[in-house]
């Protein structure tokens, strides 16, 4: 490649430096000025007279010290990083002098730096200058090439002058130009002639061996290098400059001009060039052979600096004077003139070069110069969205959005997303949003722009693969613009990945309306997922799906729900022993939960065992895992879901009613408001259905463990006019009074007269209400007909009430007559009648005996006792002395009194009588007090004068004693 199409730039700061003393100044424009080098920040100065002068980076001589006694000083070398120079003198008359000299160690005689080797270079008794000179940094090996075109090598400790050996490695018929060592596995010697290119191997595999020709075209003196950085070797020819490396000739670039010398420079390729029209006069070679001629200096030269890397011209620039070398020291490329002008090269900074670069829109060269310089990313991204900017303006849209998803790190979105649309370029703007999702850049507005592009291209493909590559975004945004743009099954993916189990059913039902769908995801969700989901689409799934959604309902509140399963199909099969078979290789693919253990039958039961899993058995064997734990919540929850589903509400609350294990609490809940739905379902009907639900209803009330509060089922039965159902609530209350009460509000005297037979016995307050009922109108009155007989027969009969209350009864009314009630009265009286007769006898009867009474106690307290007795009433025996006699006419032996000193005795045949008496008066004086025993038996009681009576005789009435 020509340098000719290469980019030039200015991309180095030049000055001309001015030294800080005379000395230096002289010495530079002197032509004893015989050698230059740097090294470890300082410029080594040779000179013609063997003294080195060593220049600091003010530019002042702070040192000199004499090297040899003889010759010039025509090269130096300072081992950098060391206090180690080496110098070489040379004197046509002698073999050249090198020596090693240690700067930081003062000798104790001169004064100067110590010498630590000193030896004469052999080149076999022939008196040729010294053209080219190297050596390793550790001093191990030199090599040092001659103008006749023989190589020596040095081998040896030249540190501790232990001894060195020079041997002539290369002798050809062309004067060698360069020599350079690159280290590796082997330390090979690469030799640059005016002809030839060659190799050498000094150590390792190869050494000994004669010189490789590496490539017959050689170089002028000071045109070959070596970088350092890459380990290549630099020839600098008239018409290219050509790099070698491991594997030999590399790149070459085609550089037009008689070559003067080559450096490296950092990254740089530091080239010296003459005019064409120079070159005719003298050969560079001649001149560095026997120095400048008086004209050199007043001839133009060219410097240029080369980038090989990134092909660009750094600097170039055309100088008036003939250039003497090139050193580096101190990060900066020096040149000096054979006028003694000094001139320090500064590389500018890299945001100065890409200025420039900018300038010029030469943004991939701005990109490649930031990445060989090992910018960060930041500062890479700033190029490239440059670059990006300029394409745009350009016109060039793809390219640019190339730029811009390079640097997507570091750029600010809505300045990319802006220029894309407002040249509407929808595709380049996908691209771009894709890569800020995939950087984990986007923000809910990138989101929604990226899924509304899809949704203005319609392309459902790139929508389903950005929601199914797991690219990062958020999830919100990108289910609401699926959902808004019709994209259902994308927002159902989604949701469903990322686990947002309520979105699902969300979207089945909303959106998509896919009832089936959402039931059948809901049934296979976690409890307390499902739960919450299907409690809040109850109604819309019950409106759809009643059966499937009532059964959900049955299982989650009966405590068995399960996760619902997959059941794999049953493979069918024409033959048994083909299904024999594919039994055998289904089981491997059934899972676990529905594998059976057997799977081929035996011979004999072949044709009557089935081969293969059905759907039912599998199905079962889904069902017979075990329940998942959950907190069973109460009934009453679900309730207001069956709002306008009657039918499956009587369903669940069956269901439910048939728990064994039900709460008290909940089975009234239950049972009530079923009982509730019967009713409601009766009042909506007629005819048979209306009929069923009714009985339905009476069946629940007639339940014997049927837990519901009668205060609800009378409400309720009374709101639904359920006539029946509050019968036989009454009924099991014993709220008989109240069934009467409610047959005779609405007047239906069958249906009193039916209540009065069967609850009269046990109620007979009924009767006295029957028979105000029976007079209350004449209407009533005749559907009652013999009736009334009756009523008053029974109340006469059982004393239920008084005549006089019965005819106070029958006069409120103007129905009744003295003819209804005629025999009623008749009977009464004549009764009364007998009453008094029987009652007047029995007076008498008690009177007599209590003047009776009377007159034997007046007679044992004024009359002696006879006492007439033989025998002892205890034992039978005959009465002896000591004899005891009592006044109830018994007479005992006292022996057989079994008396106790001091205690009164009393008659043993007479004391359990007189006991039972002193008891009862003891009870009849204690019961005096107690006036609340006395109320209660009188409200009790249906003969309330004979109770006054009674309680009269035990003294409840008496006048309490007066104390004393």
């Amino acid at each position: 490649m020509a340098l000719t199409s290469w980019k030039t730039f200015n991309f180095f700061d030049i000055s001309e430096v001015k030294p800080a003393d005379s000395e230096t100044a002289s010495l530079l424009n002197s032509p004893d000025l015989s050698s230059i080098c740097s090294g470890s920040e300082n410029i080594f100065l040779g000179s013609s007279d063997g003294r080195i002068r060593i220049v600091s980076n003010g530019f002042k001589v702070i040192r000199t010290f004499h090297t040899h006694d003889s010759g010039s000083i025509t090269h130096i070398k300072q081992i950098e990083g060391t206090s180690l120079l080496i110098t070489i003198s040379e004197d046509l008359s002698t073999e050249p002098v090198l020596k090693v000299w240690v700067l930081d160690k003062p000798d104790k005689h001169t004064g100067g730096p110590k010498c630590l080797s000193s030896l004469n270079i052999s080149n076999g008794r022939k008196q040729f200058p010294i053209s080219a000179f190297t050596t390793l940094e550790n001093l191990s090996q030199v090599a040092v090439g001659f103008a006749n075109g023989s190589v020596t090598v040095i081998r040896g400790d030249l540190i501790n002058d232990r001894g060195a050996k020079q041997r002539t490695v290369f002798e050809s018929e062309e004067p060698i130009t360069g020599v350079e060592f690159r280290e590796g596995p082997t330390t090979t010697l690469y030799l640059a002639t005016t002809g030839r290119i060659l190799t050498l191997t000094i150590t390792g595999r190869g050494q000994g061996q004669p010189a490789k020709n590496l490539e017959d075209n050689g170089c002028g003196l000071g045109c070959m290098t070596i970088d350092s950085n890459s380990g290549d070797i630099v020839v600098a020819r008239d018409d290219a400059i050509s790099f070698y490396g491991t594997n030999g000739r590399g790149p070459s670039y085609a550089y037009e001009g008689p070559k003067q010398i080559v450096s490296i420079f950092g990254d740089f390729v530091a080239l010296v060039t003459q005019p064409r029209s120079d070159a005719a006069s003298k050969t560079s070679l001649l001149r560095k052979f026997v120095g400048a001629g008086p004209n050199d200096r007043y001839q133009s030269s060219t410097f240029a600096l080369l980038d090989t890397d990134l092909k660009y011209v750094a600097h170039t620039e055309m100088l008036v004077s003939q250039i003497r070398t090139l050193f580096v020291e101190w990060g900066d490329l020096f040149l000096l003139t054979l006028d003694g002008k000094l001139f320090r090269y500064h590389e500018k900074s890299l945001n100065q070069k890409l200025e420039i670069l900018y300038q010029r829109d030469l943004y991939v060269l701005a990109i490649n110069l930031a990445q060989k310089m090992g910018v960060d990313t930041t500062q890479r991204n700033i190029i490239l969205r440059k670059y990006g900017d300029y394409l745009h303006k350009k016109g060039d849209y793809d390219t640019a959005m190339q730029q811009y998803l390079k640097a997507i790190d570091n750029t600010e979105p809505s300045q990319v997303i802006r220029k894309f649309l407002d040249s509407q370029r929808i595709n380049n703007l996908i691209e771009y949003l894709e890569e800020l999702h995939e950087h984990d850049k986007a923000t809910v507005d990138h989101t929604t722009l990226l899924l509304n592009c899809y949704a203005k291209l319609k392309d459902t493909d790139k929508l389903e693969h950005f929601i199914k590559s797991g690219t990062n975004f958020d999830l919100e945004t990108a289910i609401a613009m699926c959902r808004q743009g019709g994209y259902h099954d994308q927002a159902v993916f989604l949701s469903k990945k990322h686990g947002e189990h309520d979105r699902v059913v969300d979207i089945l039902i909303e959106d998509s309306k896919k009832f089936d769908e959402a039931l059948d995801y809901i049934h296979r969700q976690e409890a307390d997922v499902a739960y919450r989901n299907l409690m809040r689409y109850a109604r819309v799934l019950l409106e759809h799906c009643p059966d499937d959604t009532t059964q959900l309902f049955i299982e989650y509140y009966t405590g068995r729900y399960r996760l619902k399963r997959d059941v794999p199909s049953a493979p069918t099969s024409a033959t048994p022993g083909v299904a024999a078979s594919a039994v055998q290789n289904l089981a491997s693919f059934i899972p676990l939960p529905y594998r059976q253990a057997a799977v081929t039958p035996s011979p004999a039961t072949q044709d009557n065992q089935p081969l293969s899993l059905s759907a039912e058995e599998a199905l079962a064997a889904a069902n017979a895992e075990s329940p998942t734990e959950y907190k069973v919540p109460k009934p009453r929850t679900a309730f207001s879901s069956f709002v306008d589903h009657p039918d499956q509400f009587v369903v669940f609350l069956e269901a439910c009613l048939k728990e064994a294990d039900m709460d008290g609490d909940d089975k009234v809940d239950l049972y009530t408001t079923l009982f509730e739905v019967y009713l409601d379902l009766a009042g909506t009907k007629t005819g048979h259905e209306k009929q069923k639900w009714e009985a339905k209803a009476k069946t629940l009330i007639n339940g014997r463990d049927v837990a519901m509060d009668a205060s609800n089922v009378l409400l309720l039965s009374h709101l639904s006019d359920f006539r029946d159902g509050s019968v036989l609530v009454r009924e099991q209350q014993g709220l008989r009074f109240d069934i009467f009460r409610s047959y005779a509000s609405v007047g239906d005297t069958a249906s009193v007269i039916k209540a009065l037979r069967k609850y009269g016995p046990e109620e007979p307050q009924l009767y006295p209400a029957a028979l105000a009922y029976f007079i209350s109108s004449p209407k009533i009155l005749q559907e009652a007909g013999s009736e009334l007989d009756s009523v008053l027969k029974k109340i006469d009969e059982d004393g239920l009430m008084a005549p006089l209350q019965v005819i106070q009864t029958l006069s409120t009314s103007a129905v009744a007559t003295m003819g209804m009630i005629k025999k009623y009265l008749s009977d009464t009286i004549e009764r009364e009648r007998k009453e008094i007769s029987n009652n007047c006898r029995l007076i008498e009867s008690y009177r007599g005996e209590t003047e009776t009474k009377r007159k034997e106690m007046d007679e044992l307290g004024s009359k002696a006792a006879v006492f007439q007795t033989r025998r002892c009433s205890a034992c039978g025996g005959s009465l002896d002395l000591p004899t005891v006699h009592f006044l109830c006419k018994h007479s005992f032996h006292q022996r057989c009194l079994n008396q106790i000193d001091n205690e009164d005795v009393e008659c043993p045949k007479c004391a359990p009588t007189n006991n039972n008496i002193r008891a009862f008066r003891k009870a009849q004086e204690e019961s005096a007090d107690r006036h609340d025993m006395f109320q209660d038996a009188l409200q009790r009681s249906r003969d309330k004068f004979g109770t006054i009576s009674e309680f009269f005789g035990r003294g409840v009435m008496a006048a309490p004693a007066a104390a004393e």
